[in-house]
């Protein structure tokens, strides 16, 4: 994280909500738990914030298969329980609620009838080796990770584009751990978070449809790394630290220009810019929805 004439701006953060005490699970083992927090239980661990046209925050429970509504009066509502681990989600330009599911692929929620379907459950019949996060154009072409357990000991996380008619695209097949992802306003570049490389990579887009001369944007450091991103309409971009209790706002240079602190855990998980300037953040190790004013950036 760089900056060049002055230091970041400080900017706070309240919780905005929290997962309530009759939908926790405290004490339950989960195969998600045992295998990403060292088989020690959690109650929920929540993600992949996104915001409907009617003002609703849908977001995601990993290890225990469940996607939550919540309303702009703070009321949660389970929309869903089922045989997965939800680990990303973003409604479409279109009203469509996308699901990057690490056990099942990306799947598609109809939150009136409470139901999940299977959109693409494996490449030319291998499985996925996770999914975790996506990404959905004005076009309609679906970005998503597939992060599976890759890192530095293995780099061969993947980044791939699904158009709306059926073309899978892999565009990266070496990433250490690709996480969220987010394009620029103009479309032309993709932004990806490699977590276990502790980096934002930028991916810039050609007209043939493939990518070329992608490279690391900003470094970051800590136990863990970046997470979800979001970026705004004047290309800041967002970037969320599962370790270091904040969500970094770089400037469309790369230059860090203010970090949000979480006034809860330091497991920041994924952002969604809301209305009037509003970030909201998971921090997932208290299952907490923080929210800031960054209107002022």
């Amino acid at each position: 994280m760089m900056y060049l004439d002055r230091p970041p701006q400080v900017i706070e953060t309240r919780v905005w909500a929290t997962m309530p005490a009759e939908f926790r699970r405290p004490g339950v083992r989960s195969d998600w738990a045992d295998a990403n927090r060292g088989g020690k239980p959690v109650d929920c661990f929540i993600e992949g914030p996104s915001f409907d046209a009617s003002g609703n925050l849908y977001l995601v429970d990993i290890p225990f298969g469940r996607i939550f509504r919540i309303a702009p009066d703070g009321a949660w509502s389970l929309i869903i329980e089922y045989d997965g681990w939800p680990n990303g989600l973003k409604i479409a330009p279109d009203g469509r609620i996308l699901v990057a599911d690490y056990m099942n692929g990306l799947m598609e929620l109809d939150a009136r009838r409470g139901t999940v379907r299977t959109l693409l459950g494996h490449r030319i019949s291998e499985s996925f080796k996770g999914c975790n996060d996506l990404h959905v154009s004005s076009t309609g072409d679906i970005y998503f990770t597939d992060q599976g357990q890759t890192g530095l000991h293995d780099p061969t996380g993947r980044v791939f584009r699904l158009r709306p008619n059926g073309q899978l695209d892999c565009l990266i097949s070496n990433g250490p751990s690709p996480n969220g992802l987010v394009l620029d306003p103009h479309e032309t570049a993709l932004f990806v978070a490699m977590t276990r490389d502790n980096s934002v990579w930028r991916v810039p887009l050609v007209r043939d449809g493939g990518v070329a001369k992608v490279g690391r944007f900003s470094v970051f450091f800590g136990i863990s790394g970046p997470d979800g991103l979001s970026m705004d309409a004047n290309g800041r971009l967002f970037v969320a630290h599962a370790s270091l209790g904040h969500v970094f706002v770089l400037a469309p240079n790369g230059e860090c220009i203010a970090r949000v602190k979480s006034c809860a855990g330091p497991t920041c998980t994924n952002v969604a810019l809301g209305p009037n300037g509003a970030l909201f953040t998971t921090e997932s190790s208290t299952g907490s929805i923080l929210i800031a004013d960054t209107s002022g950036l």
